[in-house]
């Protein structure tokens, strides 16, 4: 490298496209190019599979499919304004399907690199779509060798090595890494690392949005040679930032974020998660179950913040046993925060499911079936609402509820998203607070009650469940640490509470197979990255 470079401005683009919308996603990638022209830059990088969406998953098996992915990079090579794109997209070569970067500079040739390391836990599958690539690749840009590397390859020490070695002066990483708490602390640790052992800086950029299950925080940055973090982008938005490259010094153009506090990230997580899932479906507007508790409450909020209050209906359903604070409580919130508001007491429907099976059940003591009629009532009269108008219905049921089958399949488990499907009740109340922290949102009394079913005399969740400041950390070991009961018990959790929490979740994975998809929030979510047997023998 020469003692005088020539600048070359390098542009972030941190990009929420639409899964399989090739054609709309390409036209993302040239809009983006032309205002990073506009603002100088000799070099834009998107995000992994930033053409398809990511994850693709089994779309990526259609010809078709892949046809219109090589027919749009065909057309972002023609209609290019004048850079150098580095664009995550599928490669298909002999048969063989690569999860690639690729390279489109004006007058050349296109060059790629494959990505290394391919990810098949947790929530990844990619060993079933793509073979790995195996080698370095090294383009010039601007007058600089710059290497590239694809998401995963960033936390092994190989890839960044073989592009060191090739004469790379700077690596580029392309990510499509979802959200989980305390993520980007993970992140900057690898990045760090590979830093150090090549001593090149690295610009690393993310994919944002929600994509069913998953949500894509963005937040990508750029580390120079000496580990220091000279650009960070914003969270769970899109962002076009640039920094510019001269000599050995990487210098941000514009304002850099701010890392937000875990709450408020995983608040914005949920935010974003809920907003994409219902407007990417095609939906304009939700409607929710309002009982005055603290999880519709928050789900309530959370609507309201993703949709705009005018998107929302919220709906309260009492019974015999709905207690009146629980309807002031609920009418209070609509108003506080403008949404349309329904009362529907649900005394009719219940009396009249139990009239018609009084001969079913006749000699037949109350039990549990009497509470999951209310339940159930609700989901049909939720699920009319929902059809009738057009509005996805949004569940309201937390992670901990989820866990034990403390919820009615087809009553409050109907419905079309779960945005607090992998939400701890602790983390519920956490939330609450911190959301009314940044403005009314949720009644105090809503925040403070003891949390109840309310369907019967005088119920409190700890009739039936450990307190959740017990039930809470054991359902983590368990569940998200994998940890044996035998583990749990020893860090000083009373035994015959551990093995009856353990027991409830084993016993009620048929329930969660029938949830509706909730955005993944924590290192271990239901779904894909926790895929246990509904039938099974095996006790723990």
């Amino acid at each position: 490298m020469t003692a005088k470079s020539t600048p070359l401005r390098i542009a972030l683009a941190q990009l929420n496209p639409l899964v399989g919308d090739v054609a709309g996603n390409a036209q993302r990638i040239l809009d983006t190019a032309a205002r990073a022209l506009e603002q100088g830059a000799g070099l834009v990088i998107y995000p992994e599979l930033a053409l398809t969406g990511y994850p693709p998953e089994d779309l990526l098996f259609r010809r078709q499919f892949l046809d219109q992915c090589e027919q749009a990079l065909a057309r972002i090579e023609r209609e290019n304004p004048g850079l150098a794109l580095v664009i995550g997209a599928p490669r298909r070569e002999g048969g063989r399907l690569f999860n690639s970067a690729m390279v489109l500079q004006p007058g050349q040739p296109l060059r790629y690199y494959d990505k290394q390391r391919l990810p098949n836990y947790g929530v990844f599958d990619e060993q079933r779509y793509f073979e790995a690539g195996n080698e370095a690749s090294v383009v010039e840009i601007g007058g600089r060798r710059i290497g590239l590397s694809v998401c995963e390859d960033i936390w092994y020490p190989e890839p960044a090595r073989q592009a060191r070695d090739a004469g790379a002066e700077l690596i580029l990483n392309l990510n499509a890494s979802p959200f989980h708490a305390s993520k980007t602390a993970e992140r900057m640790a690898q990045v760090s690392e590979r830093v150090a052992e090549t001593g090149l800086p690295v610009c690393y950029v993310n994919l944002v949005g929600g994509q069913d299950e998953l949500v894509f925080d963005g937040q990508g940055f750029v580390m120079d040679a000496n580990g220091e973090v000279v650009l960070r982008q914003r969270g769970f938005e899109e962002s076009l930032d640039l920094v510019c490259w001269q000599d050995n010094e990487l210098i941000a153009l514009g304002e850099s974020a701010v890392e937000r506090p875990e709450l408020e990230q995983l608040y914005r997580a949920l935010v974003l998660a809920t907003r994409d899932y219902v407007t990417k479906n095609g939906f304009e507007r939700v409607v929710l179950g309002l009982s005055g508790g603290i999880d519709s409450a928050l789900v309530l909020a959370i609507a309201c913040d993703a949709l705009g209050p005018q998107a929302v209906q919220a709906v309260m359903m009492p019974y015999r046993y709905t207690a009146d604070i629980s309807k002031t409580d609920a009418a209070q919130q609509a108003e506080m925060l403008g949404v349309a508001y329904s009362e529907i007491p649900i005394e009719r429907p219940v009396q009249a499911f139990l009239e018609v099976l009084s001969k079913e059940f006749e000699g037949l003591g109350r039990d549990v079936t009497e509470e999951n009629l209310q339940a159930r009532s609700r989901g049909v009269i939720l699920m009319a609402i929902s059809n009738k108008k057009g509005s996805m219905l949004l569940t309201t049921g937390n992670k901990s509820e989820m866990s034990v089958g403390y919820a009615t399949l087809y009553g409050d488990m109907a419905g079309g998203f779960a945005p607090l499907k992998d939400v701890s009740k602790l983390r519920v109340y956490a939330l609450a607070r911190w959301r009314n922290g940044q403005g009314p949102a949720i009644p105090e009394r809503v925040i403070e009650r003891p949390p109840s079913a309310e369907l019967a005399p005088g119920q409190k969740d700890e009739d039936s469940l450990p307190p959740y400041e017990i039930l809470d950390p054991i359902l983590e070991r368990y569940i998200e640490q994998d940890k044996s009961v035998e583990e749990i018990i020893a860090e000083g959790y009373d035994a015959d509470t551990v093995r009856r929490v353990a027991w409830l979740v084993d016993v009620n994975e048929y329930k969660r197979r029938q949830t509706p998809p909730g955005v993944r929030v924590t290192r271990r979510a239901f779904g894909k990255e926790r895929r246990y047997p509904i039938t099974s023998g095996f006790r723990r």
